[in-house]
């Protein structure tokens, strides 16, 4: 099939003339709302026994560890558990090999404290908290007490120091952590007022601990790159999400974008099977093909399909 050469869809033409164009709206996934997560609410497809494995991690109050190759949902999983158990937004915690147990638990900004101090009493006026300088991270806000749990997203574990898993057991074990610098203050400032990191005000922290009334529902990611110790293993249910077959794959499409797309999907789906290799296809280059074909895209023009359906190892 060949595309006319004044597509209707090519908001972009490369020949230097200005004009007024009208973007059709984004993929459902690519919607950003203030003060709302971009991930809508749509239907998690996942496999009975899948999904058993992660109702007895919530029973047994345990972290569960998701393991697959890109692309098969696992960061998506943890947003349908906290979506469909009404447990607020999601708290995320994006691991590099950089991050540490406690900047997830808690930041203290001591030059913005010692800053704050001097000009306050220049001005003679009363010195600022030192809860105005802690601001707990998504690991240490997802503990902190509350009659409903949050959820936490623990993104790309094996991405992190070799050492980070075994630095959470205790975490994963106790439910508590404390903060030195709030510890060390005296017994008339036991209690202090610190921030969140969903801004949502700020929580009081006794004494410097804190301590959860029920454990977090924690979602932790590994694309399977290095093997966890077996001490952190034991402490979590572990789930390994294969990538989808074709059925999986047709109802991925249908939840996200109608059951109508299906009907332009097929040589699609076709296609992403036939190129796809464990991690080298994830799912939502399919959504991403099959958006634009039904948005009027010409998706057999030369290279497109490539670009859409691009490998995701090896040199670019």
């Amino acid at each position: 099939m060949t595309s006319a050469p004044e597509a209707d869809w090519r908001l972009f033409r490369g020949d230097g003339e200005p004009r007024a164009v009208a973007l059709p709206p984004a993929p459902p996934w690519r919607r950003f709302t203030p003060g709302r997560s971009v991930h809508p609410d749509m239907p998690y497809v996942i496999e009975e026994q899948h999904a058993n494995i992660v109702n007895a991690a919530l029973h047994l109050r345990r972290p569960l560890l998701v393991t697959g190759p890109a692309g098969t949902g696992k960061s998506s999983l943890a947003h349908a558990v906290a979506h469909e158990l009404r447990l607020g937004d999601l708290l995320r915690w994006p691991v590099n090999s950089r991050s540490t147990v406690k900047d997830a638990l808690y930041q203290y900004d001591a030059i913005g404290r010692l800053r704050e101090t001097t000009l306050s009493r220049d001005r003679g006026e009363r010195e600022p908290s030192i809860g105005t300088f802690v601001r707990l991270g998504p690991l240490g806000t997802a503990l902190v007490p509350a009659a409903t749990p949050r959820a936490l997203l623990i993104d790309e574990m094996d991405k992190g120091d070799v050492d980070l898993p075994n630095d959470l057991l205790t975490v994963f074990e106790d439910g508590v952590y404390d903060i030195p610098e709030l510890t060390r203050l005296p017994e008339d400032m036991a209690d202090v007022e610190v921030q969140t990191l969903d801004h949502r005000g700020t929580v009081r922290v006794h004494q410097g601990v804190v301590q959860c009334a029920e454990f977090p529902v924690v979602v932790i990611t590994s694309n399977g790159e290095r093997d966890f110790p077996p001490a952190f293993l034991r402490r979590c249910v572990r789930l390994d999400l294969p990538v989808p077959d074709e059925e999986r794959l047709r109802a991925i499409v249908a939840a996200h974008l109608g059951d109508a797309a299906l009907g332009a999907a097929d040589d699609l789906i076709e296609a992403f099977l036939r190129r796809r290799a464990p991690g080298e296809l994830a799912t939502d280059q399919l959504l991403n093909a099959v958006f634009l074909r039904t948005g009027g895209v010409d998706l057999d023009a030369e290279g497109l399909l490539d670009a859409v359906l691009h490998q995701l190892t090896g040199a670019m």
